[in-house]
């Protein structure tokens, strides 16, 4: 196996980890939204694009998911 394939596996264990861990702490969220990022950019060295963007997208939908689980101060 060569790192880019290391670096791809990493990513996508990665991202199903934190997405099972994801009840159990928002950060999980956080860490997904890192990992689909990890997963585009491999899509995208790997020559994938259409890959690279749907994970692109993910991280984007993730980070939104996680925001919206930060406490907001009193109105």
């Amino acid at each position: 196996m060569d790192r880019l394939t290391v670096f791809g596996l990493f990513a996508v264990t990665a991202m199903l980890v934190c997405y099972a861990l994801e009840q159990r702490s928002t950060w999980f969220i956080l860490a997904f939204a890192a990992a689909c990022v990890l997963g585009s950019a491999y899509g995208f060295l790997q020559g994938a694009w259409p890959f690279g963007l749907v994970e692109a997208v993910w991280s984007v939908v993730a980070l939104r998911r996680w925001l919206r689980t930060i406490p907001r101060g009193p109105a």
